[in-house]
């Protein structure tokens, strides 16, 4: 072998080794997930709270949402809702429906974690024990703000709950694919990191906060991905989310093809941006404390979406194949072929636990084509990334 090879095949080895951080990560998540669930805490005495709504142009639906969150108040508890930046009539459907409403009207500040800061500022006027951030686009299902209230009373932290999206009527495979993504992402992970005793990333709506916690929380940002950048805020600042897979909060997904890109862009430039910002900073910061739960979560932070992770798999695999083939060598070929099949092998059992409902047997087969679909979506994040927050049209 030339010398030239030798130092190909050390390059594409150092690849591989890369690559397997996420893929063994991703693994351990799903291959904990699939352990038998805890024993459940019974249930006791919860605190007020105050239910905070941002929301931006929901006429359409936020009675729904309220009207989901009205069955579940108990004596004490208020439900705030921001119309922030509002040109529908989301306030006066929001009173009709019994809801505190403040209105916020800003040229520039838009977002939001803006709409969030807004309420919480409001809030000192009488602080509630916790706050509870629902998307003015979901509905909670029976029980969850007694789950939420609860698991956030008992571990004194910020608390995500399990949070879905569905598609409305027929979709095609990208739509069931991506409804099967969205449930590895929000529920199969983030149930095996708190099997591994890992907190969770803060995925979004059906978040319980302290109230020591949100009133000095910096949320008035313009991030793509707000929620995430919270919770990693507050993780390295000692107070990491944890996961109540008992609440369930669900949404769906927009309709327009239009939509569809723009959410999907927005979702994976925000993602991708929070690992290239914060992963590393956070493995540093975990090992410099020894502190296990930071470094934990520095390590899910690592994973990148799964249609990435399952296409740089699929890609250095090929690319190993054809080094192999140009005399290389075989070791990165073996290596690269390693760790395909054990992500293939993770994928293949979160789909038999959680996937079966919304993927087909053969759609599987052709899933890859779905990755693919989204290349450029990931090459534009190197060259036009996503910074901005738009709100995603559900019309």
């Amino acid at each position: 072998m030339t010398i030239v090879a030798s130092l190909v095949g050390a390059l594409l080895g150092l690849v591989v080794l890369v690559l397997a951080v996420p893929v063994l990560v991703f693994t351990l998540e799903i291959a904990a997930a699939c352990l038998p669930a805890r024993r459940g805490v019974g249930a006791a005495p919860r605190p007020s709270l105050a239910v905070l709504v941002p929301a931006h142009n929901e006429a359409l639906g936020i009675a729904a949402t309220l009207r989901t969150l009205r069955s579940q108040l108990r004596p004490g508890d208020r439900v705030l809702m921001v119309a922030d930046n509002c040109s529908d009539d989301t306030a006066e459907r929001a009173r009709a429906e019994g809801a505190e409403v403040i209105e916020r009207q800003h040229a520039t500040e838009r977002g939001k974690g803006f709409a969030l800061a807004f309420g919480v500022e409001h809030l000192r006027q009488a602080p509630p024990p916790l706050v509870v951030i629902v998307d003015a686009d979901c509905q909670l299902e029976p029980g969850a703000l007694d789950a939420l209230a609860a698991a956030c009373e008992r571990s004194g932290a910020p608390v995500q709950a399990k949070y879905l999206m569905t598609h409305e009527g027929a979709v095609g495979l990208n739509g069931r694919v991506a409804e099967f993504a969205w449930r590895v992402k929000n529920w199969v992970r983030p149930r095996g990191a708190a099997r591994l005793g890992w907190p969770c990333q803060l995925t979004g709506s059906g978040m319980a906060f302290p109230w020591r916690l949100i009133e000095s929380a910096p949320l008035a940002n313009g991030s793509i991905v707000e929620d995430m950048q919270l919770g990693l805020v507050l993780a390295r600042a000692g107070d990491a989310p944890q996961f109540c897979e008992a609440a369930n909060v669900r949404s769906t997904f927009p309709t327009s093809a239009a939509a569809i890109a723009s959410q999907r862009t927005r979702w994976e430039h925000g993602h991708l941006g929070m690992l290239v910002d914060h992963a590393w900073p956070m493995l540093r910061q975990g090992l410099r404390r020894a502190d296990w739960r930071l470094l934990g979560l520095a390590l899910d932070l690592a994973v990148p979406p799964l249609a990435l992770l399952v296409m740089l798999a699929g890609a250095v695999w090929l690319l190993a194949l054809a080094m192999g083939w140009a005399g290389v060598g075989a070791g990165p070929v073996w290596a690269a072929s390693a760790l395909l099949t054990v992500l293939s092998a993770a994928v293949l059992a979160a789909w038999a636990g959680w996937g079966r409902a919304v993927l087909a047997p053969w759609d599987l087969l052709r899933a890859p084509w779905y990755a693919v679909s989204k290349l450029a979506i990931y090459l534009r994040f190197w060259s036009r990334r996503q910074k901005d927050w738009v709100r995603t049209d559900r019309e």
